[in-house]
């Protein structure tokens, strides 16, 4: 009878834990960026930058959460300068479709649970910004990187209570030289790379 009992409850504590995994799991997210990114600074005279940087967000929750948009903070250790950026387009950054406008706005991201996505995000400077270029000499940079996240309230103030976004991400990236003609012709970026080569990753 105890035996019976007992293999009963872990049958139970099983079943228990597959529903928890399953569907009832908030959604965790985690962000990844590759080694390597794109950035140009095409106009003389203006504070438009563009910084091209891929990006993986998974869900290993149950439950959706969705990305309603990112910030991106740009720091020249060197200068002492930083930079707000947006999340602004999808895909690519290239001289010639910036010139057509022909760029794919950012629309939040919805994460169903067990899921993941990947696309590059291209961040253009916040209209405030007073900070000129702040890429200006090769060198080291740092990036601080903010999902704003909606995340499940199934469970009302369960969830709200226990409700955490993301921690920002902050990785380093290293640009070995800078030429300005880079930026009106080819692709019309540069290339900017972790130190190890290695992806940056953050988890909630």
């Amino acid at each position: 009878m105890n035996a019976s009992i007992f293999f009963s409850s872990i049958a139970l504590l099983f079943s228990v834990y597959s529903v928890w995994e399953t569907s009832l799991k908030r959604s965790a997210l985690t962000v990844f960026v590759a080694p390597v990114i794109r950035y140009a600074s095409p106009y003389q005279n203006s504070n438009f930058e563009a910084f091209a940087i891929p990006i993986t967000i998974t869900n290993s929750g149950a439950r959706a959460g969705t990305v309603m948009a990112l910030a991106l903070e740009v720091t020249d250790p060197a200068n002492s300068a930083s930079k707000r950026f947006f999340g602004a387009d999808l895909g690519q950054w290239s001289i010639e479709k910036a010139r057509k406008g022909d760029f794919q706005p950012f629309a939040p991201i919805p994460l169903p649970g067990r899921s993941s996505h990947t696309d590059t995000i291209i961040f253009h400077p916040r209209s405030e910004e007073t900070v000129q270029q702040i890429v200006q000499a090769p060198g080291r940079f740092q990036f601080t990187l903010t999902l704003d996240v909606a995340l499940s309230e199934d469970f009302g103030f369960i969830d709200r209570f226990w409700h955490k976004a993301p921690s920002a991400l902050r990785f380093e990236m290293v640009l070995p030289e800078l030429d300005h003609r880079a930026f009106t012709s080819g692709s019309g970026t540069v290339a900017l790379h972790q130190q190890d080569w290695q992806s940056s990753v953050q988890r909630d």
